[in-house]
């Protein structure tokens, strides 16, 4: 019954890191052609759930090398930091993944909310496929690396990636539908991807023990984390009823 214990817990960890995943993919799909935007979907997830098998076999055999240092800045009084494979893709990624919300959110600012399908899709398949599957690898660092330190099976840690990328490819196409209906709430979840984006970046900063004029980079706290994104969750259901009751009234 450990095994069963063990899997349980991975799925559920999976599950849970998973969820701002599932936002990029759901974003991402969204900028390409509607025709294909399943495919992009599909071909994107199993890229992405082959690329974290492969992730997970590297960092069992390499774990020690993807934390010892090979890299350092010594910039005297402004910056100064030792860099490992895990810093500089949590670095990496999540500036990524913050210019990409940006960006985005940016788009809707200038005006894009207005552009038809056709207009909206800006993004070949082959890009959004690619940027999938490097985004999930980003993602995936921290959970497959939880997964090791959990336990020492193969076939369970295999499994519960494989259980997670069934549930992405049930869900992504209903989360990209839901977002396309409801404009709001796509705003909601670049906010989100920001802030995940930001918590990468810190994470990154902290695990470079990176320092800015002095002042060490300090990772964001998932506690903190998670109750701001409770906070904007809740104050766009709030608006969002308000506004309904103001249209109601007017």
């Amino acid at each position: 019954m450990e095994w069963f214990f063990s899997l349980l817990v991975l799925v559920a960890l999976e599950a849970v890191l998973g969820i701002d995943n599932l936002l990029y993919i759901a974003i991402e799909s969204s900028r390409v052609k509607s025709a294909d935007r399943k495919r992009v979907q599909r071909v994107g997830i199993i890229g992405a759930v082959v690329m974290r098998i492969v992730l997970l076999l590297l960092l069992v055999q390499l774990i020690e090398l993807f934390q010892a240092p090979f890299a350092s800045l010594n910039w005297d009084g402004v910056v100064s930091g030792e860099f490992n494979g895990h810093s500089l893709i949590a670095l990496v990624g999540g500036a990524f993944l913050t210019y990409t919300a940006v960006k985005e959110v940016w788009h809707m600012l200038a005006g894009d909310l207005h552009l038809d399908g056709a207009q909206q899709a800006s993004k070949s398949p082959k890009a959004a496929i690619l940027a999938i599957i490097l985004m999930n690898l980003v993602f995936s660092f921290d959970s497959v690396l939880t997964a090791v330190a959990l336990t020492d099976s193969m076939p369970i840690m295999i499994v519960s990636i494989l259980i997670s990328g069934v549930i992405m490819l049930v869900l992504a196409n209903r989360v990209t539908t839901f977002l396309k209906k409801n404009r709001a709430y796509e705003v909601l979840g670049l906010f989100i991807l920001l802030l995940v984006g930001i918590m990468l970046v810190t994470e990154g900063g902290h695990l470079a023990h990176l320092t800015l004029f002095g002042g060490e980079v300090q990772a964001l706290n998932k506690t903190t984390f998670y109750f701001a994104v409770t906070v904007l969750i809740l104050v766009d259901l709030v608006q969002s009823r308000y506004q309904k009751r103001l249209n109601q009234s007017s």
